[in-house]
């Protein structure tokens, strides 16, 4: 299923926000009700790797609320290169201001990212 990597990523998240709601045993129905709660409230920043100054820094690259990037959802590899090119990406999701996760991914290719320019947060 295109949405288990998602669901690997909230599952803790997930179960903190019920925990916390006097819930510590939900239920899988409890579960998924409250994911996708989350999910509709969330939103992705794609961000990339580059070299900077004998370091590295992330450029942001996108954000968008997580229904509006489906199909970066159902194939982040095809997604990331087809917009972007190679490159080492991260990807952070946030619900409202609260951090959730993060997940790195890495196409190859040649980075057309580069000339891109960054956006702002």
């Amino acid at each position: 299923m295109a949405m288990d990597w998602v669901w690997a990523l909230y599952k803790q998240y997930v179960t903190k926000l019920l925990a916390k709601a006097g819930d510590a045993e939900p239920t899988e129905d409890e579960m998924e009700r409250a994911f996708f709660e989350a999910l509709g409230e969330s939103f992705i920043t794609i961000l990339v790797q580059e070299p900077y100054m004998n370091s590295v820094r992330f450029k942001g690259l996108a954000r968008g609320r997580f229904a509006a990037m489906m199909d970066l959802v159902h194939d982040p590899m095809g997604y990331l290169s087809t917009h972007y090119g190679g490159g080492k990406f991260k990807l952070n999701f946030h619900r409202g201001w609260h951090f959730v996760a993060t997940q790195n991914f890495k196409p190859p290719g040649q980075p057309r990212w580069k000339e891109l320019p960054e956006i702002e947060f």
